[in-house]
């Protein structure tokens, strides 16, 4: 069974969320929760090879983070969230990239929805620890050194997985950035929903929460003084060559940021 962990238009952690024990005492420091995410990682990559680990196991190991997260301290506000559950058919999900924590935790807010897939770098599909089961979603793969060749490979299966019925979660900037620049996020996926006849949603995120670690960005500290911010915005159509809406997308994203630096 697909279950929701958002049923409303808004999610926001309860404030008497039960915090691990151990996580107190080990001062906030991020061992509690790697032991955690590291755990699960292993029991996910074990499954994917096993070839068990279906579109609800995914579901299940994302909602499994999400709990982790809430219990070593972090606040989801998540809003918007109507835009996504009342969009018809598959659409272009566009977001800024801060940190590891929104690609484990899309899948359990999003697929139980929509059918869902994500444009990935290739060494994320190589990644001894999250290949397996990066590989088993079926995501669109790219180089990240042939702009015109990755350019080729989205428009190509993101259209044949939309026309499939499949959404396309796509980050547009090449890496995770804490700070937005306008300029690193590219108009594949307003091009791509422009081709495919698909509506395009924009999301703001705010999740600096989960650092980028220095040696691996994937096991970064944890700021449990910063809240986790997602926003969903409205569906919208793409017409033309698509420049107005993807500047919609970065005014969205910017908007978003602003107001959630003023109310930190």
């Amino acid at each position: 069974m697909r279950t929701e962990i958002i049923s409303e238009n808004e999610y926001h952690t309860p404030e008497d969320t039960p915090r691990y024990l151990l996580d107190r005492m080990m001062f906030n420091s991020r061992i509690v929760f790697m032991y955690h995410f590291i755990k699960s990682i292993f029991r996910t990559r074990s499954e994917a090879y096993k070839g068990i680990y279906d579109t609800q196991h995914w579901i299940d190991s994302s909602h499994e983070i999400f709990t982790y997260i809430e219990q070593c301290g972090g606040k989801f506000h998540i809003t918007g969230f109507d835009h996504l559950r009342n969009s018809q058919g598959p659409v272009v999900i566009l977001s800024n990239h801060m940190s590891t924590l929104e690609t484990m935790i899309f899948p359990g807010i999003i697929q139980p929805l929509k059918e869902v897939t994500f444009v990935v770098k290739d060494e994320l599909v190589r990644h001894w620890a999250f290949g397996a089961v990066m590989r088993s979603r079926h995501p669109i793969v790219l180089s990240r050194s042939n702009p015109r060749e990755d350019f080729r490979i989205v428009m190509d299966q993101g259209f044949e997985s939309l026309k499939k019925g499949i959404s396309v979660i796509i980050f547009p900037q090449s890496t995770r950035r804490i700070h937005f620049l306008a300029s690193e996020f590219n108009s594949i996926g307003t091009k791509l929903a422009a081709r495919a006849g698909v509506q395009v949603i924009p999301v703001a995120i705010k999740t600096d929460f989960w650092g980028n670690g220095k040696f691996t960005g994937y096991l970064g500290p944890l700021d449990r003084r910063k809240p986790i911010h997602i926003a969903f915005g409205s569906p919208i159509n793409v017409s033309g060559n698509g420049k107005k809406e993807h500047q919609h997308m970065i005014d969205f994203i910017r908007n978003h940021l602003s107001l959630w630096d003023d109310t930190k």
